[in-house]
C-alpha cells in the first residue's frame, strides 16, 4: 500500500442528527432504501430488494456469515451492587477481554454473579479500559451466554429490539462475532434466491466482527489509529469463486477487510489488524453494498479508501433524502473509484 501525507481525523467529521440514527430495523429486511452511486452521473434511489436488477450475471457476492454471540451479561458484585461484562473476543477457552462495569472499580480476582452463581472472574485491566475475564463452571462457555447472556446492540440504539434475531443475518452460522455485520441485516433468503436465478453466484467468509469495529477514531491523524485485531476465515469454495468471478460484490466492510487481509497476507485465514485508509490498492472487491457509518470511524475511513471523497456529496444526499444511518439504518451501493 502507498501511503499518503497524514490525514486529520476531522476529515471524517460529519453532522449526524439524532433523529437519522434508525432504532428499529424495517420490515421486511430487503425494504431498505439503497443509494447507488452511478459514476457515470447522480446518485439513485432504490431499495435492497432491487439488488438482483443492479448487479450483473458473473458477480460473485460476498457475505459474512458469523453469528452474533450473547456476549452482555448482567451480574451482580458480592455485595449486591450491578454490574456488566460486555465480551469482546475470546483469548482462550474460557477467557476473553471484555467491557466491564462499573469497570476500574473491581479489583482483579473479583466474582460476579447470577443469582447465587458465579459467572465471571475479572481479572488484569488492558489497553483502551478493557479487563481480561473468565467464565467460571463447567458449562461450554456459548451454551453458558445461551443461557444468561443477551445478544449485544450498539450503544446508539435504545429502542428495545422485539426479536433478537433481527439483530442477526439469515445466513448466521459460525457463532464469534460481538456485534454483526450489519449490511448484511438487510438481506434475506428470496433476495438470495432471485440473485442466483440472476447468474450471480453468492459465497461465504467469516469474520469474528469485534466491538472496536464501530468505535471512532480518538487519534487526532487517521495514521495514528490502531484497529482491533479480528479473526477470520475464507472456505476454499470460497477462494476459487473470486478468483473466477468477473466482479466481487462485498456485502459490508468485514468482508471488504477479509478479502483484502488474505491478499495482503496470502493466508485464507488467521488474524487480521488491516486498517484500509486512502492509498490503499484493492485486489479482490470491485462493489460494495454497505450501511452509513459513524462519524470518524475506521469503516467511514474505509469507505473514503473505496470511492474517495465523493462519500461526502452521497452522505449529504443521504441525510437530504431522509436516509436512516447506521446498524439499523438504509445503504448504499458503491463501485470501487
Amino acid at each position: 500500500m502507498w501511503r499518503l501525507g497524514p490525514v486529520r481525523t476531522e476529515a471524517f467529521a460529519y453532522a449526524l442528527p439524532e433523529a437519522a440514527i434508525a432504532q428499529t430495523p424495517v420490515e421486511p429486511r430487503d425494504a431498505a432504501r439503497l443509494l447507488v452511486d452511478r459514476t457515470d452521473g447522480p446518485s439513485e434511489d432504490r431499495q435492497v430488494s432491487d439488488l438482483p436488477d443492479l448487479l450483473r450475471a458473473g458477480d460473485l457476492l460476498v457475505v459474512n456469515d458469523t453469528r452474533v454471540i450473547p456476549a452482555r451479561l448482567a451480574l451482580t458484585k458480592a455485595t449486591g451492587g450491578r454490574a456488566e461484562v460486555l465480551l469482546a473476543e475470546r483469548t482462550g477457552g474460557r477467557t476473553w477481554t471484555a467491557l466491564v462495569r462499573p469497570g476500574r472499580r473491581l479489583l482483579p480476582g473479583t466474582l460476579l454473579h447470577h443469582g447465587d452463581e458465579p459467572v465471571v472472574e475479572v481479572g488484569e485491566v488492558l489497553a483502551e479500559g478493557e479487563r481480561a475475564v473468565r467464565l467460571l463452571g463447567d458449562e461450554e462457555p456459548l451454551a453458558l451466554l445461551g443461557r444468561l447472556g443477551a445478544v449485544p446492540l450498539p450503544p446508539y440504539i435504545t429502542a428495545p429490539l422485539g426479536d433478537p434475531e433481527r439483530y442477526q443475518t439469515v445466513f448466521a452460522d459460525r457463532p464469534g462475532s460481538a456485534a454483526a455485520p450489519t449490511a448484511g441485516l438487510h438481506l434475506t433468503d428470496a433476495l438470495l434466491r432471485r440473485c442466483r436465478a440472476r447468474g450471480i453466484t453468492v459465497a461465504t467468509v467469516d469474520l469474528e466482527v469485534g466491538l472496536g469495529t464501530f468505535a471512532p477514531i480518538r487519534t487526532d491523524d487517521v495514521e495514528d489509529h490502531v484497529v482491533h485485531t479480528e479473526r477470520y476465515a475464507i472456505p476454499a469454495d470460497t477462494v476459487a469463486a473470486v478468483e473466477a468471478a468477473e466482479r466481487v460484490v462485498a456485502v459490508g466492510t468485514t468482508v471488504v477487510r477479509t478479502l483484502e487481509s488474505w491478499a495482503a497476507t496470502g493466508r485464507t485465514e488467521g488474524p487480521t489488524d488491516l486498517f484500509i485508509r486512502r492509498g490503499h490498492e484493492f485486489a479482490k472487491v470491485d462493489v460494495l453494498l454497505t450501511n452509513f457509518h459513524v462519524p470518524r470511524s475506521s469503516l467511514l475511513v474505509l469507505v473514503d479508501a473505496f470511492v474517495g471523497d465523493r462519500w461526502r456529496d452521497l452522505y449529504a444526499t443521504a441525510l437530504a433524502r431522509g436516509y436512516r444511518f447506521l446498524s439499523f439504518g438504509d445503504a448504499m451501493l458503491l463501485a470501487r473509484r
